[in-house]
Formats: C-alpha cells, sequence, structure tokens
C-alpha cells in the first residue's frame, strides 16, 4: 500500500469524491461493493480450494508454495 499523509492524501480524497459524485456513486454503495469483495476468494485453485487472503494461509496454498510456485499462479 502506500503511504500518504497531510496534503497528498486530502487531494486524493477530493478526487475519489469527485469521481463518486461524476459516476453516481454513493458511499452506502461503497461499503457493500468493499464488503462482497473482501469475501470474494483471491486465490484458488484447479481443485475448488479458495482463500480470501485473510488469516492464516490455508495447507494448500503452503504446500503449492513450499513446492515453488508463485503465489500468483494462484490468483483467481
Amino acid at each position: 500500500m502506500f503511504d500518504l499523509d497531510g496534503e497528498a492524501r486530502e487531494r486524493l480524497i477530493v478526487w475519489i469524491r469527485h469521481r463518486m459524485d461524476e459516476y453516481g456513486i454513493t458511499l452506502e454503495e461503497l461499503e457493500t461493493a468493499l464488503a462482497e469483495s473482501a469475501r470474494q476468494p483471491k486465490y484458488c485453485d484447479a481443485y475448488g480450494n479458495t482463500w480470501n487472503g485473510q488469516g492464516e494461509m490455508p495447507a494448500w496454498l503452503l504446500r503449492a508454495i513450499h513446492a515453488g510456485q508463485n503465489i500468483e499462479h494462484f490468483r483467481c
């Protein structure tokens, strides 16, 4: 993530608010979309195993990474 502070952060907030107004996006819609996105799996394999990227990494993914696979290979 980026580490913004001060004026740069404020400019970003203003830009986001303008884009939300431009596209008619409400704060409630944004909150709902973010909550739904957090529940979606970020990693999956051909066997139907999934992981949303939060909490402890599951054994199936750890095994694959220790075997030399790049985690990005499993990004959904």
